[in-house]
């Protein structure tokens, strides 16, 4: 077993036994990149030998062990632009996306580059490629704008030898082909749930997601048997995991663990993926059948652990499971999950994207507040995923009001639960959390006690033209084309003289999603109308802190915020 892991800088490459036994770490000369969440796209399989192709750091594509110079520097790019390797060994080929936005076949001993889409598409994602030895046929993910891959995208299917060119409709993502020829299966929500299809028909019709959105590169949760006759996949059920196996013959799904699972893969050896939950710190696992077991029955599989990745200080720690609730005004309906504490004080925290949502895994934010006192909200407002393709879309047009207003529904359920008080509630959150969070301050002065803004949207009109390229038309579904006057109305610099309560707003100098000058106007304009802004920058971050130093410096001044705004 061979994985990728962060372990401080830079990342590293780690081979395991698939028993768990013996943990040895590859040396390489260039790190590799790392994903972006659960997500992978950064290595795959180049043999059977053990040869592996990953992207490195510096943005190349690199063989190893065979060598140390990059087998191409034509789509070497800082930063990790090239995405998603996927081997076709009897080739001598690798295929890869760059920046998103074209799809490329590589000759690993000869560097040679062949260009594989026709440049019909804004963006192309996650090539997969047939499992026979031939290898002919090469698939991807493909999308314009203004769409977001989660509105509207296509399947690409191009035969390397007879140089057919085809696209197939229907909203997909993650295609794979099975072995056996069964036909392309991937996950589309036209049921209204992201679900497992095959083809042309939906395989696991149930009001449960079966994958997050297409944030990063190569998500992976489903996966099929070597012998193509069985599936393992992720149930999202609100919020909560679990992994199953279908049979594919007889029709019946098992679940056969619970958790958060990420990078699903089943290989001659059993199923591996990476496992999280509210009480477990996130492991690399695998399961087996016992000996003459039956896949269908669920207490035939074992699960061994075969790596972790937080220190082991975590084990020592008592962390607890959250509730699902949902608060109901006017027929609002908004789910959210509550890690209780119990002492009077609510933290309401909120996710990113806004077309996402934090599922119930490990979380050493939650764990740490929890165990400050607070109660930890956790609102799925509209535009989250995880409740349905209706639930997601329902944010359309409307970000910077709807999900301000479910939030401030949670909060008042709060309340009326009496969890918290007005002056015993926090409002928190970070990126598109950022800018609901300053909705509340602005729109429901009287639900908090403050505010926490972590590099927050203030300006989203201001964003089409500066922010990167993937997510540089996503303000034209969420609120409207450019110039539209709904971007006047939902800005919240520009109607910042309603805060009134205390905020403390952090950045990072070098966020390439949502820039720092946003911050710093806020700041300008808090300031000047007499509210109290505690405003701190981070360089040598970006859209997010990643560096241990600032994490931990991110909760010393958190902590210090809540004590003086809300005191036991």
């Amino acid at each position: 077993m061979f994985l990728s892991r962060v372990s401080g800088e830079p990342t590293e490459f780690v081979e395991v036994g698939v028993d768990g036994v013996g943990e040895v770490v590859r040396p390489v000369d260039v790190p590799p990149a790392s994903g972006r969440g659960g997500n992978g796209g950064v290595w795959c399989w180049y043999s059977g030998d053990g040869a592996v192709v990953y992207i490195g750091t510096d943005g190349s594509l690199r063989l190893w062990p065979d060598r140390n110079a990059p087998l191409t520097t034509e789509l070497a790019s800082p930063g990790g632009a090239v995405e998603s390797p996927v081997a076709i060994a009897d080739r001598d080929a690798v295929i890869v996306t760059s920046d998103r936005g074209s799809v490329w076949m590589v000759s690993v001993t000869e560097g040679r580059v062949e260009r594989l889409d026709n440049g019909s598409h804004d963006f192309c994602a996650d090539p997969a490629v047939t499992c026979g030895d031939d290898g002919n046929a090469v698939l991807w993910q493909a999308w314009s704008v203004p769409h977001m891959p989660w509105d509207h995208s296509l399947q690409v299917r191009i035969d390397l030898v007879e140089g057919t060119y085809r696209i197939i409709e229907g909203t997909g993502q993650q295609q794979q082909i099975t072995p056996t020829d069964r036909g392309v299966f991937a996950l589309r929500d036209d049921t209204g749930w992201l679900n497992l299809w095959c083809d042309d028909q939906v395989v696991v019709s149930e009001k449960v997601e079966h994958g997050g959105p297409s944030w990063g590169a190569s998500q992976r949760s489903f996966a099929i048997s070597p012998d193509g006759r069985h599936l393992a996949f992720t149930r999202n059920i609100g919020g909560f995991g679990e992994l199953c196996v279908l049979s594919l013959d007889v029709d019946e799904v098992v679940v056969i663990g619970r958790g958060v699972h990420h990078q699903v893969h089943w290989g001659n050896e059993g199923i591996s993926a990476l496992r999280s939950g509210a009480r477990t710190p996130h492991q690399l696992v695998m399961y087996q059948l016992n000996t003459g077991a039956s896949s269908v029955d669920a207490q035939s599989w074992r699960r061994t652990v075969l790596a972790t990745g937080p220190v082991d200080a975590w084990s020592a720690v008592e962390l607890s499971e959250p509730t699902l609730e949902v608060a109901d005004e006017d027929g609002a309906n908004v789910p959210f999950r509550r890690y209780a504490a119990g002492q009077g004080r609510c933290l309401v925290h909120l996710h990113g994207g806004p077309t996402d949502q934090w599922q119930v895994e490990f979380m050493p934010r939650v764990a740490y507040w929890q165990a400050q006192g607070w109660d930890v909200i956790i609102p799925d407002p509209r535009g989250s995923t995880g409740h349905g393709r209706s639930h997601m879309q329902a944010l359309q047009g409307g970000w910077g009001r709807h999900d301000v207003d479910d939030v401030a529904t949670v909060i008042e359920e709060c309340h009326r639960r009496k969890w918290s008080t007005p002056l015993s509630t926090v409002v928190m959150g970070s990126s598109s959390g950022g800018m609901a969070t300053l909705g509340v301050l602005i729109d429901y002065p009287e639900f908090t006690a403050g505010g926490v803004a972590l590099y927050p949207v203030s300006d989203a009109a201001a964003l089409s033209g500066a922010t990167h390229r993937f997510e540089a038309h996503y303000n034209h579904s969420l609120i409207g084309p450019d110039g539209d006057p709904r971007y006047a109305e939902r800005s919240m610099v520009g109607r910042a003289a309603a805060i009134r309560r205390p905020i403390l707003l952090m950045h990072g100098i070098d966020d390439p999603v949502v820039p720092v000058e946003q911050s710093r106007v806020m700041r300008q304009t808090l300031e000047s109308n007499g509210v109290p802004v505690d405003y701190v920058e981070f360089a040598g971050e970006g859209h997010g802190f990643r560096q241990p130093e600032n994490r931990q410096r991110e909760y010393e001044l958190v902590g210090a915020f809540l004590s003086r705004i809300a005191p036991r």
